[in-house]
């Protein structure tokens, strides 16, 4: 078999290596993962105290993510200021159902503030902070 691309090493992924080839030889992988292939489990961020991820990227910079955080950069755009406020619970989020009920912040995610109801502007799991917009006042 040729490969077309110079990255494609292996035939197969490398999980699926338990079939047999056609000869009824073993497949073995013809190379491990390299470093830019690696993954990581995605960081979900859920209402607590703040705890930071940090991961290092290609080129040497520093990738800062949020696991768990318990407050929020809130734009009032009636006040035209910004208020640092507490995170009371997650009501809803629009990329997944189940983010909404185990309480996941994720961006376009409505939150409820101490302020009111707030819609999530940043991706906390990739920018390491939450802002939101306030939609609906106390």
């Amino acid at each position: 078999m040729t490969l077309s691309y110079r990255w494609d090493a292996t035939t197969r992924a490398l999980e699926n290596l338990r079939k047999r080839k056609a000869t009824g030889g073993r497949t073995q992988k013809a190379r491990g993962r390299r470093a830019y292939e690696r993954d990581s489990y995605p960081l979900e961020p859920v209402v607590g105290p703040l705890v930071k991820r940090s991961s290092r990227t290609r080129g040497g910079g520093v990738s800062v993510g949020l696991s768990s955080v318990d407050s929020a950069n809130v734009a009032d755009p009636a006040a035209g200021k910004v208020v640092r406020t507490r995170i009371i619970r997650v009501k809803s989020s629009p990329a997944n159902r189940d983010y909404g009920r185990r309480g996941v912040i994720t961006k376009g995610a409505t939150i409820e503030t101490e302020l009111g109801e707030a819609k999530v502007v940043s991706r906390p799991s990739d920018d390491g902070a939450v802002n939101a917009v306030l939609v609906k006042q106390r």
